[in-house]
């Protein structure tokens, strides 16, 4: 199993719409980089849903449940994959928290920040799952 972390525009789509949705498409990407990740989403892997923008933090768990696809109702070049809501955090993990922890200084939210979609490699997600409880 493999984690991810995918940002939202609490704006446009936030934890709470997640929540009321349950299941949802993840979908909007146009980044190649972002865009060759989430092709690499299994079903199963994990995905922590980071709002962006107002909010800077990860919120939330989400849990991949198909395979990614290309989004042919996007006009744009883009990819999707179908996530389901499993739960929020009650205290989130802000980026000013994770910008404290040295080990996650080469952690691709911090380093890439513009990515909308990106991996989380086994020792980040130690820690985060550490700092989230």
């Amino acid at each position: 199993m493999n984690y991810f972390l995918a940002k939202t525009d609490p704006d446009t789509y936030s934890l709470d719409d997640f929540i009321k949705e349950g299941e949802t498409i993840w979908d909007g990407v146009h980044n190649n980089a972002a865009i060759l990740f989430i092709q690499k989403m299994l079903p199963g892997d994990l995905v922590y849903i980071y709002e962006s923008l107002s909010t800077k933090a990860i919120v939330g768990l989400a849990q991949v449940t198909g395979e990614p696809f290309l989004n042919t109702a996007d006009p744009r070049r883009s990819w999707a994959v179908k996530i389901k809501f499993l739960s929020g955090y009650v205290k989130p993990l802000t980026l000013a928290q994770m910008k404290a922890i040295p080990g996650l200084a080469d952690f691709n939210l911090i380093r890439q920040s513009r990515l909308s979609v990106m991996p989380v490699e086994p020792k980040h997600q130690k820690i985060i799952k550490a700092l989230l409880g």
